[in-house]
């Protein structure tokens, strides 16, 4: 996890300027994009040795006050902030390791999520792996029922993509900065570093999106898409994670009552096949 450590904070610190950070630059040229690392070490209240040990992937177990610290400087985000402890402290990650390999959806979430109306619904695993979900959940995405697909691959491979998302880039860094944050819950998982490895290989927007270091939950976001069948709609998405079946989530995406999103809805579910 140092090596990952030291990418982690290079890139945060690249991507926040002087400006953002209240680091005064007297009108003098800089080098680097971001912050030089003694600035950084600065605002943290951190030796510049120490911090740049830290760069190159030495934790030292770093306290809790480094950690805020740091925090505080690059100002991170909550999940920024947990990934940053995962990979200063794998060790706590290991206690709380997920079973790796296939993974299996529960008849009754199943049966949960195809009687949902008026609304797609969708249960995507660990892997962004489509697990199940009701017909209109798979016909938002161009889908038959029970097709099986990875929604990740399918995001940056499938050129349909871009054409439903008018904001694709946006979508797209999102799945990257998931996939990041699940690095940290499971920093051995093969099957993870394969699906990573095999975006990496065939999509030149994930390796960037990948380089950027971003780190979110999916937790809420307003999605607009452009459908090819109803035209666009925008809706609201809510994620609910499944305790019992770590990794797991299922995704809800409903539009505002009588606006014409909702309208639109009905009529994909009507067109869509059983």
């Amino acid at each position: 996890m140092g090596e990952q450590l030291g990418e982690f904070l290079r890139a945060r610190r690249a991507a926040l300027t002087p400006e953002a950070g209240g680091v005064p630059t007297y009108g003098t040229q800089r080098r680097v994009p971001g912050l030089r690392r003694d600035e950084v070490a600065q605002l943290a209240g951190i030796s510049v040795n120490y911090y740049t040990r830290l760069e190159q992937g030495e934790s030292h177990q770093m306290s809790d006050s480094v950690l805020e610290a740091l925090g505080n400087a690059f100002q991170l985000t909550a999940d920024e902030r947990m990934h940053l402890l995962r990979l200063a402290r794998p060790e706590q990650v290991q206690a709380v390791r997920r079973p790796y390999g296939p993974e299996l959806l529960r008849p009754s979430v199943l049966a949960l999520v195809a009687g949902v109306a008026d609304q797609a619904a969708i249960v995507v695993g660990r892997y962004f792996d489509l697990l199940g979900g009701n017909r209109l959940g798979y016909a938002l995405y161009g889908l038959n029922p029970g097709q099986q697909v990875n929604l990740a691959k399918m995001m940056f491979l499938d050129p349909a993509m871009r054409d439903l998302y008018p904001d694709w880039e946006v979508h797209a860094g999102d799945v990257a900065a998931y996939l990041r944050m699940a690095t940290g819950d499971m920093p051995d998982d093969p099957m993870l570093a394969e699906l990573i490895g095999e975006l990496s290989i065939k999509s030149p927007d994930f390796t960037r999106a990948w380089g950027a270091q971003r780190v979110a939950e999916c937790t809420y976001s307003v999605k607009r898409i452009d459908h090819p069948l109803v035209g666009p709609l925008e809706l609201n998405e809510e994620t609910m994670r499944l305790p019992d079946d770590p990794g797991q989530r299922i995704i809800f995406l409903g539009a505002a009552p009588g606006t014409d999103s909702a309208d639109r809805l009905r009529l994909l579910d009507s067109l869509s096949p059983s």
